[in-house]
């Protein structure tokens, strides 16, 4: 008998619209990210020191504000701060190339712009992550966030030279323009879905009227987060993964911090010439994204993770050691960048054993916990990767981080993970 030719999710349509909605956002994040900053470079001649401000408004909003967007999204529904989300983000990019139009830009609004953006970016990530479970179930969390990172994937190969396009041929402010009514049309497939939310979390009870379903007494925030950090660091199997993360983004951006200046000035490559080395990764990514499924399936969630990691952090070995003519050094990067699929694999199996084995009513905290965390962890490797390229130079800088990515493994390793087949049940919260 022949075979369906969707299978799956494919065939489900409330995710088929939770999909398109995510995908459009990734896309329309991209790019932001590329064309926000040169609005401030070409349109409002922004000196290096503005441009710094302009990242570290980017950035700040996730460690400042990720908590408390976790305890946002388990105290309210999550689908109509998704939706929420896109529309700010809509109203938010729209005013740059509307005051840009009138003469009126200037460099305070675009750092009003990034930061509010930042914010609803926090809020969307998390609330996506934590609501998938709920239109997918448990038992197709890998499908679900495989086929949405592989969108993620082709998006990002296809995002920034669409950007680049786009910039190119209507300025910078008209791009922002086109990025804005990305988030309208987010907005617009995600309020289709139908799907309930399951009333789990510590929905705000209506003054003299009854309790929903499920609901809690209204508590401080601060209490809510630190119930959320506790999940985390009191289970073994979240507790290793964020160590892992923290560990993986904190050696990973000790190399990045530099890998620009060492592509250019140590290996002496062409903006084009890593830029076509980059796509390599994203076309692995999407590849290994397609594939994850039916890998943890033979080999289980344990191996499959562990394996996958491995190979990983092994490829990156290629990026110090690349050496010779331009050519050599760029098939060197090429082919780290070419076992991209494995790492992609580890993350969406990663992804999907956090959302498998916490509680729903803590997904927001929890995966919020997990973010900032990182995030943390990214700004302090940047740090520390200045000051070493500064003081030892570029390539044994960029060692240095690709050696310290090893040390993930020994919270995997060492940890429940390294035994699972299949994801485990969902625990008793008294017992994490």
């Amino acid at each position: 008998m022949k075979r369906p030719r969707f299978e799956g999710l494919w065939r489900n349509p409330e995710f088929l619209k939770l999909w398109a909605g995510q995908s459009i956002s990734v896309f329309g994040s991209l790019i932001t990210g590329f064309a926000l900053p040169l609005v401030a470079i070409l349109t409002l001649q922004a000196s290096p020191f503005q441009v710094g401000l302009l990242a570290v408004a980017e950035l700040a909003p996730g460690m400042l504000l990720g908590l408390f967007a976790g305890a946002w999204v388990d105290r309210l529904r999550r689908k109509p701060l998704m939706i929420l989300a896109d529309l700010g983000r809509a109203a938010l990019l729209g005013s740059v190339p509307a005051a840009y139009a009138f003469d009126a830009l200037g460099i305070a609004q675009l750092y009003g712009v990034a930061l509010c953006v930042s914010v609803l970016n926090v809020l969307f990530d998390v609330s996506y992550v934590s609501y998938l479970p709920s239109i997918v179930g448990r038992d197709h969390l890998i499908e679900g966030n495989s086929k949405l990172e592989a969108t993620n994937s082709v998006a990002e190969v296809a995002g920034f030279g669409l950007a680049g396009i786009m910039v190119q041929i209507f300025t910078a402010p008209w791009a922002i323009l086109v990025d804005a009514l990305t988030f309208v049309v987010s907005a617009a497939s995600l309020g289709l879905i139908r799907t309930p939310e399951p009333q789990t979390r510590n929905l705000t009870v209506p003054q003299g009227g009854p309790a929903p379903l499920g609901a809690e007494p209204p508590r401080q925030v601060l209490r809510e987060i630190a119930e959320g950090l506790r999940v985390v660091w009191g289970n073994r199997i979240l507790r290793a993964l964020a160590r892992a993360s923290a560990t993986m983004e904190f050696f990973a951006h000790i190399f990045v911090a530099v890998l620009l200046l060492y592509l250019t000035k140590d290996l002496g490559l062409e903006p084009a010439v890593f830029g076509l080395v980059f796509a390599v990764g994203g076309v692995s990514a999407f590849v290994g994204a397609l594939f994850v499924e039916r890998a943890t399936r033979r080999w289980g969630v344990g191996r499959t993770m562990l394996g996958s990691l491995t190979i990983s952090i092994s490829s990156t070995f290629f990026i110090p050691l690349a050496f010779g003519p331009p050519a050599l050094a760029a098939g060197m990067l090429a082919t780290e960048q070419a076992f991209d699929g494995t790492g992609m694999a580890y993350e969406i199996n990663k992804v999907s054993l956090t959302q498998a084995i916490t509680p729903p009513r803590m997904l927001g905290r929890v995966n919020a916990s997990m973010r900032v965390t990182q995030e943390l962890a990214t700004l302090l490797g940047l740090l520390v990767g200045g000051v070493l390229g500064q003081w030892i130079g570029l390539r044994p800088t960029v060692a240095i981080g690709v050696l310290g990515l090893l040390f993930a493994l020994r919270w995997l390793y060492f940890s429940p993970i390294r035994g699972l087949r299949t994801h485990p049940p969902l625990p008793a919260e008294s017992a994490m």
